[in-house]
């Protein structure tokens, strides 16, 4: 099976083969020895010399952690939002009572830093902006080094949704100003689901210090104290831990420029093919996402059926659109060790299963067969 969404995505087999591992102690010295080398690779795909903390979480955990932690209710954040995550991460802060300012661009199209400076002038009591780096639901990824530089002209914290870039896409947490950066172990990191991380800045950490939304599992204090100690607050996922330690060597050994260079390949590779088959792609290409590609479905075929006969009848598992896009694209995940040969068999997957549902590589409708 070609599984090709946008998270969980394939893991190496050795990875796996790592989490069948005897379980150990998370209160004893082997756990204390692995997390203290795991949360030090970790620093570095974060480049960081701040906190980075594990949590037995998914990546809307982390983003639930990012805002509990720095933020009250009736604090004003700035939500900047261009898909289905960006309105979940601000979503999340109206749940716990911030007044959140929205900056809603057209999905497919990245916000601006211009955009993001009027909008910071015109609320100039806003504590915290919200941005999603890279938007698997769009496929689009923002000049997150441009929007930071703008946070900065404001002094205002900057909450980062890495979710699906971190490890995929550069993400320069400290020489950006990244205050908070939350990230999920099954999407660019290659392991199972059940790990989210997060870099928590000195500027975080001043805001946690007066923060008042409620918070227990979530709470990084409890994390930090624990870690200190070599031992998480809360039971973890220790399988998925041994998995990490494992794929971060490799990673680290090939170079992060050189994976982001891999990622950026691949995702050329898969943007050409989608456009060489007569489809058009759903993202304004000048910021088109590395990790995840969205394609529009032609207007000649089924959106849901095209997705079951290339799973049925190719053996490649493509994701569809969420919300207002469902049924009206389709997302294809490149992130982790995805390979040429990966992306090809979706391409030839497609090359064949379009004509059957009424669309000619050359766009020419036909007949279903």
């Amino acid at each position: 099976m070609n599984l090709r969404t946008p998270g969980p995505i394939p893991v190496p087999d050795d990875a796996l083969e790592a989490m069948s591992g005897p379980m150990i102690n998370h209160r004893g010295p082997e756990f204390k020895d692995l997390l203290y080398r795991v949360t030090d690779k970790l620093k570095r795909v974060f480049e960081t010399q701040g906190d980075v903390y594990i949590l037995t979480a998914s990546g809307t955990g982390a983003l639930e952690a990012a805002i509990v932690n720095t933020l009250s209710p009736g604090d004003r954040v700035l939500s900047a939002s261009g898909g289905a995550f960006g309105d979940r991460f601000g979503g999340i802060a109206e749940t716990y009572g911030a007044r959140v300012d929205k900056l809603s661009v057209r999905w497919g199209t990245a916000v601006s830093p211009d955009e993001l400076r009027r909008a910071l002038e015109a609320s100039r009591d806003v504590k915290a902006v919200l941005v999603t780096h890279n938007e698997t639901s769009t496929g689009v990824t923002i000049d997150l080094e441009a929007i930071s530089g703008v946070v900065r002209e404001f002094n205002k914290l900057l909450l980062v949704d890495g979710v699906s870039s971190v490890s995929s896409i550069p993400l320069r947490t400290d020489s950006w100003g990244c205050d908070v950066v939350a990230t999920a172990s099954q999407k660019g990191w290659a392991v199972p689901p059940g790990l989210a991380f997060l870099s928590f800045s000195e500027r975080a950490w001043q805001a946690h210090s007066q923060a008042r939304m409620p918070r227990f599992y979530f709470d990084v204090a409890a994390y930090k104290r624990s870690f200190e100690n070599g031992q998480p607050p809360f039971t973890p996922t220790l399988s998925v831990m041994f998995a990490l330690d494992l794929v971060l060597d490799r990673m680290l050994e090939e170079g992060m420029q050189s994976v982001f260079e891999r990622h950026a390949r691949v995702g050329d590779m898969t943007r050409l093919g989608m456009k060489a088959l007569g489809l058009s792609l759903f993202a304004d290409e000048r910021v088109a996402s590395n990790t995840v590609t969205a394609v529009n479905v032609p207007e000649a075929v089924d959106g849901r059926g095209l997705l079951e006969v290339i799973r049925e009848e190719h053996n490649v598992v493509l994701a569809g659109g969420q919300q207002s896009l469902s049924g009206k694209i389709f997302r294809v995940g490149h992130m982790g060790y995805c390979t040429p040969s990966d992306v090809q068999e979706v391409l030839d997957a497609l090359a064949v299963a379009l004509p059957k549902l009424g669309f000619a590589p050359s766009g020419a409708v036909t007949k279903p067969g």
